[in-house]
């Protein structure tokens, strides 16, 4: 059953999905991921008509689709945090580590073993016994902390 409906709707589905995700290779990632788990759902799939089986296979690309950008969401700043030298502030090393202490205590600990350190969200998480979640809410914080203290100075040229 699977088979054929790989055969009837795979072009259709990596078409509608590459045109959503504008990447030929993700669209192909998420449909291929969309069938494996249509395999797991083999018992559920039989029990629906076709229109039904069509519908759960588009919603399926698509809730994957939306829990890719949600995982990116997260992981998309650098790896490391830029050297003072690089930004356009010209911040010396103290004005940067003046700059860490506004922030809360926790904020800039987790900011500080995220950007400095190297550690990810649930690396974090495990040392200082947080979901990851919370992990990463504390880092939006801080980057809106940061963003703050940045935008209300001004910082030489």
């Amino acid at each position: 059953m699977i088979q054929e409906l790989y055969g009837q709707y795979h072009q259709e589905l990596v078409h509608w999905c590459q045109s959503m995700t504008g990447d030929p290779q993700t669209a192909e990632d998420l449909v291929q991921e969309a069938f494996l788990r249509a395999m797991l759902h083999e018992e559920l799939l039989r029990t629906l008509k076709e229109p039904q089986q069509r519908s759960w296979l588009y919603r399926t690309v698509k809730n994957l689709y939306v829990d890719r950008l949600r995982r990116g969401k997260w992981e998309t700043f650098p790896e490391k945090f830029p050297e003072p030298a690089e930004t356009p502030e010209e911040l010396s090393g103290v004005e940067w580590e003046l700059l860490l202490t506004g922030l809360p205590d926790l904020e800039q600990l987790i900011f500080t073993m995220r950007y400095l350190q190297g550690y990810n969200s649930t690396q974090i998480g495990k040392i200082l016994s947080l979901p990851a979640g919370t992990v990463r809410s504390k880092l939006s914080s801080a980057r809106v902390h940061l963003k703050d203290l940045l935008g209300g100075k001004s910082y030489g040229k």
